[in-house]
């Protein structure tokens, strides 16, 4: 049940009606028109923009139409005022019977409550994290791989088919510098003094990948050259780290469906096919790039090179995909990747990248838009920076990382529901502070633990109802007289369970999964409002002693509440806490 939907419903149906009567003419756009709350609650429950979107292609003035509008609104019985507001946005209140009736539907649809068909199954492909394999995850990828994990889970709730992917950059000279640094730990395993020179990893990570080196191999590649061992080393290193980070995901609750390897573009005529495909369009061309900004015509030296003709789907400049020495640029794998992605039929691609990718982001909308003909859009969401801090200072990095903080130390030392939940208390594209303190204290300054604890006070109600023999389960909680919750602040809790389903839906059309934490955090505030007030006012408190049937109404507004926060924390990855210890 979407009430905000049902509305818009009635509008547009009152739209339609005006338009059979003549009072409004046909064939208008109403994509545009909307219901939502008002900026100030006082002016009602609901808005809506109607006449104020359709005015100017419908030749007439707003308060016309809006006139018009309200009239036909008044006329429905769940609206008991509508009332035009300046130029022509309609305020509607509504009765206390609709409010009433969203804690019966929520009981009934249970965590189901908020799920929506907007995706209408579409096939969406959400990549993210696709570190490096060459090292554990440190913090910065445990941001990524929680905003990529809970878009996910968000936009299966609403409808899409969602494929989880990670590609394996596993074909570059990093891959070749990880094998030089297990050499070196090959070598430490076999009793020598490793030379663990500047540009290698120095993590105590790959001690381990160095004994499983010297179990394979023993000491036969002591004394061999590069050439005799990198290859061996570099695909026997890449799939420990893998195997590495596959467990590090876990840790936090993260499940990959696919697993996509870069090295599998080489060699295979992927690149070249994806290249050709441009190149059939017209889009690749010999020629020189202009300097770039800043640069001078003495500092810049212009080569012929192959180039991706990307300013026509829209980028700043056109991209090289081929060096003038004949070799690919980084560039272009990229583009066979999501050339393959479009291939395998997704109809909308999501790149979950870091803050450091931003100079990709229309070289790579402008190839998808090229290799698909329009019709795969693209959105890149990019994650910026997590600032670490404990004991008021800068958290230092892991000594077994080397030069980093590992998702391991976070996860350890915070918890992966609370990791999980704070790294979505900010939007991607904004700086966070994860402070170890802050994060574990119980107070309503830290949003994981103001929502759990709202929880744990949701299922302490429904056990002490238990034992006080009254109702407690879903079924009958859904045939008691809601209508007996009448008093504002229970309304007003109402109404703020009515706005999850628009929540899941604005989330998931705009791939802002935050916007779910954030709505937690609102809910929970309004639970703990209603729960305090219960401390001065004996009507308000969710047992009646002497009262069933008022105290079942209570309690399945309680429960109502904690379906819908086990809905959100389930998008979020979190498991709800029944008690707070």
């Amino acid at each position: 049940m979407n009430l905000f939907a049902d509305i818009r419903n009635l509008v547009l149906g009152a739209l339609n009606d005006m338009v059979a009567a003549g009072t409004l003419p046909g064939g208008l756009d109403t994509t545009a028109v909307a219901v939502e709350p008002p900026r100030d609650a006082a002016h009602g429950d609901m808005a809506t923009n109607a006449a104020m979107v359709l005015a100017k292609p419908a030749g007439m003035a707003p308060r016309a139409i809006a006139d018009a509008l309200v009239a036909r609104l008044s006329a429905d019985p769940r609206v008991i005022g509508a009332q035009v507001a300046g130029p022509g946005f309609i305020n509607i209140s509504l009765a206390h019977t609709v409010w009433q009736g969203i804690i019966g539907a929520a009981l009934a649809e249970n965590t189901d409550f908020g799920r929506s068909n907007i995706g209408a199954g579409a096939k969406v492909m959400v990549e993210f994290v696709s570190a490096n394999p060459t090292g554990p995850m440190h913090v910065g990828h445990v941001r990524g791989a929680v905003v990529g994990d809970a878009l996910s889970r968000l936009l299966s709730f609403a409808g899409w088919n969602v494929t989880r992917e990670y590609y394996i950059n596993d074909a570059g000279s990093q891959v070749d510098v990880l094998a030089r640094s297990a050499f070196e730990r090959y070598r430490e395993a076999n009793g020598l003094e490793p030379e663990i020179r500047e540009g290698l990893y120095p993590g105590d990570y790959l001690v381990p990948v160095g004994e499983a080196l010297k179990a394979k191999y023993g000491d036969s590649l002591l004394d061999k050259g590069e050439e005799v061992w990198l290859a061996d080393i570099r695909e026997f290193a890449t799939h420990l780290m893998m195997e590495e980070i596959r467990s590090d995901l876990a840790l936090l609750g993260v499940k990959m469906d696919v697993f996509s390897s870069e090295k599998a573009l080489y060699g295979t005529g992927k690149i070249e096919a994806a290249i050709q495909a441009l190149r059939d369009m017209g889009l690749i061309y010999e020629g020189t790039l202009e300097p770039p900004k800043g640069k001078t015509l003495e500092d810049w030296e212009p080569r012929m090179q192959t180039l991706f003709r990307s300013t026509a789907h829209g980028d700043d400049v056109d991209r090289p995909v081929m060096k003038s020495d004949g070799s690919w640029t980084y560039f272009a794998p990229d583009i066979a990747y999501h050339y393959d992605k479009v291939q395998r039929g997704f109809d909308e691609l999501i790149d979950i990248f870091g803050a450091d990718h931003g100079g990709y982001v229309k070289r790579m909308k402008a190839a998808v838009s090229a290799l698909s003909s329009g019709r795969v859009p693209l959105d890149i969401k990019l994650v910026q920076l997590v600032k670490l801090y404990k004991n008021g200072e800068p958290f230092k990095m892991s000594k077994r990382a080397g030069t980093f903080v590992t998702l391991r130390d976070v996860v350890e030392q915070a918890g992966a529901g609370v990791t999980r939940f704070m790294m979505l208390t900010r939007k991607n594209d904004v700086a966070l502070d994860f402070d170890f303190d802050k994060v574990l204290e119980q107070s309503k300054d830290n949003p994981v633990f103001y929502v759990q604890y709202a929880n744990a006070r949701i299922n302490s109600v429904i056990r002490k109802a238990r034992e006080a023999g009254l109702p407690s389960d879903d079924a009958t909680l859904r045939a008691a007289d809601h209508a007996i919750l009448s008093h504002p602040a229970e309304l007003q809790m109402a109404k703020k369970l009515a706005e999850w389903p628009r929540v899941v839906e604005i989330a998931a059309k705009s791939n802002e999964p935050h916007r779910v934490a954030f709505y937690l955090y609102e809910l929970a505030s309004e639970f703990h409002g209603l729960w305090n007030k219960g401390n001065d006012d004996t009507s308000l408190r969710f047992i009646q002693d002497g009262n069933a049937a008022t105290s079942a109404a209570k309690i399945a507004l309680v429960r109502a509440t904690g379906v819908v926060i086990a809905a959100g924390l389930g998008i979020l990855g979190v498991d709800p806490v029944e008690e707070m210890r």
